[in-house]
């Protein structure tokens, strides 16, 4: 029974919160008491106690009692907020703890009705039932360390801490402070509830040692302030993904009251002034984007969890994107919500299956659902969602794929060692020696004409306005005649060539495997960081990717017919290799 599914004592304390937002709780505070304990022949600070105190509505002695009582809360399948399934206060405090005690009050903590459950005493048979409420003050201790104390209320505390997965209350409070900012990041936003974080020391109740309020954690990053390291802490660092009717998409999905209820997609991406600097993703607000990632399940405006099922977990870049899905409790047993309300099972599994289910090109979403109705697959209804998502993230990722690769080649420029430049000198050599090109005869265009006409090109290919700009004005000042573009191609081409205004535009196709396999894996910077077996792994993609193109164009000679065009695609070959040849000599 202890082992019930929370991820960790910070999610456990959540079950708590959201007992007392229910009951209408304005303030919550979260204290974590420690002392000195003897380890090794050293003291060392452990966490001996946990309370979580609130000014709601409090519970008069039956109440308090069926609250105690798995499966026997007061609002057992009740809809209307972020409770429902009464088991949250016993399961999550002996997930952690083998005694909890209760004091709750409606009137004065001074008149509060307390009882426990203690493990030791049932394991030991002096006890089988949560014993009827005694009338019992919150003890003093307790009021000292709070900010302060409501008419009515409750107060949680747990002992005997044998499964807690942090030892120090500090520890304790920093990482309950990101999940607790990100689960109830609604409520702190708009004011509706406070949430304090304190440390105290047991031996001395009088006062916290440390005390902050919990901040708001948005994977979207739209609200502020939030606990988002400068200077994104009082600004947003993320935009909506789209315009007002396209960066949220709703979905209407039948209840298992027969009634249709909504659910909302909401996408975002970060600014490009936040992606701008090198290694953004390594500085303290990238970082913190890098412990959002996931698709974020709202129910009842409470977050239920961060769905990694779609989230690309070696691609850094994933960081830089934010999607939310909000949907009522109405619609619990369509997503798979369990009783500890940590995931959402059938949302998860259908996101991670996703392309499986939709692979046949000839069949609509709809028939899909439809048979998976027929199958009785309780994710059916949310197929649609599931594309919905998969859809606007793929757009997302090329679009942030291509803004980086522009954003590395401006940081890179044109040295007299690039390969633009190299490439650059030889044609000079082949143009004095007569050999003409397409793009030759518009070398002599105005230079702000060729520099319009580039970031045309550029912006086109998915950069925006000012990093087209500034490649074009780049590529024009510094004389390059070769210019690479990242976007997307269609018919399966891995690149395409295109004169425009005397450069010669070579576009690489993101979406051809050849992009990921070979020429980002070169591109991407090496840090400090990278150890050796990465760089090695690195070389190694791109060695199986140079040696895969060169056997797929094998395997096209080899495939045509007739002798004639074969005979063609060889002297094509010969010739591209002697080119080849004067380029990498220099």
């Amino acid at each position: 029974m202890r082992d019930n599914g929370y991820k960790n004592t910070a999610y456990a304390v959540a079950e708590l919160i959201d007992n007392a937002i229910q009951a209408g709780a304005r303030h919550v505070q979260l204290l974590a008491g420690e002392e000195l304990e003897l380890v090794q022949k050293r003291h060392v600070p452990r966490i001996k106690e946990v309370g979580v105190l609130d000014d709601g509505s409090g519970m008069d002695a039956e109440t308090l009692r069926m609250a105690l009582q798995f499966g026997n809360g007061t609002r057992l399948d009740d809809r209307s907020g972020i409770g429902r399934f009464g088991m949250g206060l016993p399961s999550a405090s002996i997930s952690q703890a083998r005694r909890v005690e209760v004091w709750s009050w409606t009137d004065s903590p001074d008149r509060a009705n307390y009882t426990f459950i203690d493990l030791d005493e049932i394991e030991k048979g002096s006890s089988s039932t949560v014993p009827l409420p005694v009338v019992d003050p919150v003890p003093q201790g307790w009021r000292d360390l709070a900010e302060s104390v409501g008419s009515s209320g409750t107060l949680v505390v747990w002992s005997k801490l044998d499964r807690m997965q942090w030892r120090r209350a500090s520890t304790i409070i920093d990482r309950s402070e990101d999940i607790i900012g990100r689960m109830y990041r609604r409520y702190l936003h708009e004011g509706e509830v406070t949430i304090r974080l304190a440390e105290f020391d047991i031996g001395d109740r009088s006062q916290a040692t440390k005390a902050r309020p919990a901040r708001v954690n948005d994977p979207l990053y739209l609200m502020a302030p939030s606990s988002t390291p400068a200077p994104y802490d009082n600004d947003p660092m993320f935009e909506p993904d789209g315009d007002e009717e396209t960066w949220e998409i709703e979905r209407k999905i039948e209840g298992p009251d027969g009634g249709m209820h909504t659910v909302t997609t909401r996408f975002t991406v970060a600014k490009s002034g936040a992606r701008r600097p090198n290694n953004a993703g390594a500085l303290p607000y990238g970082k913190h984007a890098g412990r959002n990632v996931g698709v974020s399940l709202m129910r009842a405006g409470r977050e239920l969890d961060l769905d990694q099922s779609l989230v690309i977990g070696y691609d850094p870049r994933e960081r830089w994107w934010g999607v939310e899905v909000d949907f009522p409790p109405a619609l619990d047993e369509v997503f798979g919500v369990t009783n500890n309300k940590q995931s959402a099972r059938y949302f998860s599994e259908v996101t991670a299956s996703i392309d499986s289910i939709i692979k046949d090109d000839s069949r609509s979403t709809a028939d899909i659902k439809g048979e998976m109705e027929e199958n009785g697959d309780p994710a059916a209804d949310l197929v649609e969602v599931a594309q919905d998502i998969q859809r606007r993230l793929s757009t997302i990722r090329k679009a942030l794929k291509i803004q980086t690769q522009g954003q590395k080649s401006q940081e890179r420029r044109y040295g007299v060692a690039s390969p633009e430049a190299e490439a650059t000198e030889i044609t000079k050599k082949f143009q004095a020696e007569g050999r003409k090109g397409q793009s030759d005869k518009e070398e002599s265009m105005p230079e702000s004409e060729r520099v319009n006409a580039l970031a045309q090109v550029f912006e086109g290919d998915g950069l925006t306005q000012a990093q087209a700009r500034n490649k074009s004005l780049d590529v024009v000042q510094e004389g390059m005649k070769y210019v690479f573009s990242q976007g997307t191609l269609d018919g399966g081409a891995f690149f395409n060539v295109r004169p425009v205004a005397g450069e010669i535009v070579i576009k690489i196709n993101v979406d051809h495997p050849a992009y990921e396999g070979l020429v980002e894996v070169l591109e991407n910077q090496i840090s400090d960081g990278d150890s050796r077996d990465e760089l090695a792994e690195r070389l190694r993609r791109a060695n199986r990717g140079l040696k895969l193109l060169l056997m797929a164009w094998a395997r096209y000679e080899d495939e045509e017919a007739l002798p004639a065009r074969r005979e063609a695609l060889q002297d094509i070959r010969t010739d591209w290799g002697r080119v080849a040849s004067r380029f990498l000599r220099g």
